[in-house]
């Protein structure tokens, strides 16, 4: 679990905007990107269903990628 410390900064009486520190800002921000990716991967698995991949040394291999 994350822990916030944010600071709140209020326009007529209602919050408007939130500070946090860089490192919290930071944390969220990679744990947002992780979930995306999963997200993505999740969607990848059920457009491709039961396809076949191809073996990474393949990939290398047609790449040049010794």
């Amino acid at each position: 679990m994350v822990k916030l410390h944010p600071n709140y900064i209020n326009k007529e009486g209602k919050r408007e905007y939130v500070i946090l520190p860089y490192e919290e800002f930071s944390l969220i921000k990679s744990l947002l990107e992780d979930f995306e990716d999963l997200r993505d991967l999740r969607e990848a698995k059920k457009t491709e269903g039961k396809k076949r991949g191809i073996p990474f040394a393949k990939v290398k291999a047609e790449l040049g990628i010794a």
